[in-house]
């Protein structure tokens, strides 16, 4: 693991290297059919600069190479020719909570936030004949989508009704109250996305 990050480091030293990334800034500007005036024109940095960056002669400041990166529409990173990391995260089916209405059996299966995002993963599981109940209404600017998983929903938002069923998906402003009802048989399904802007 450890030669590992190593040898990534050294990757990425390479790849900033001002006469590896000055040969980069010049194939990208070729690339584009621009001169070294249109580049500096759209990049704010003086040709003198970027003329020395190009022949590998200096290293650009950071400043300097987020102005090149913009001028091409892309990142630093990118501009240093490193594939950037993105997040990924793994929630295990058993990291779910579950709650479940003993009178009703309307059941509600919600995944942990993650953290800094205003967004809500929830799976709604309605027994045959029955329902969520009246739902409140959430504060001003939350959204919700739901995607059908199976059976057949009848969705009260407010005062309109919609009927939904397995694969449909559905948008809606929340901050209303709202009402599901299974009207299919057997059970139905389906899972909600809430947003808060």
């Amino acid at each position: 693991m450890r030669e590992e990050n190593t040898r990534e480091k050294s990757h990425i030293v390479e790849m900033a290297s001002a006469e590896r990334l000055g040969l980069r800034i010049r194939q990208l500007r070729s690339k584009q059919g621009w001169t070294l005036d249109e580049l500096a024109e759209r990049s704010e940095v003086s040709r003198a600069m970027l003329s020395k960056i190009e022949r590998g002669e200096t290293n650009p400041t950071l400043v300097v190479a987020v102005k090149i990166a913009l001028a091409f529409g892309m990142t630093a990173s990118q501009l240093i020719g490193i594939e950037e990391r993105r997040e990924a995260v793994k929630m295990p089916r058993d990291s779910r909570l579950s709650f479940r209405d003993p009178e009703t059996g309307f059941e509600r299966q919600v995944f942990p936030a993650l953290e800094g995002r205003a967004l809500e993963f929830v799976r709604h599981v309605i027994p045959e004949g029955s329902s969520s109940g009246v739902l409140p209404a959430l504060k001003r600017g939350t959204e919700k989508y739901l995607l059908i998983e199976q059976g057949k929903v009848r969705a009260r938002i407010g005062s309109q009704d919609y009927q939904l069923e397995e694969g449909d998906l559905f948008y809606f402003v929340a901050d209303v109250p709202q009402h599901f009802e299974n009207i299919g048989e057997g059970v139905c399904s389906y899972f909600v996305i809430k947003m808060q802007s």
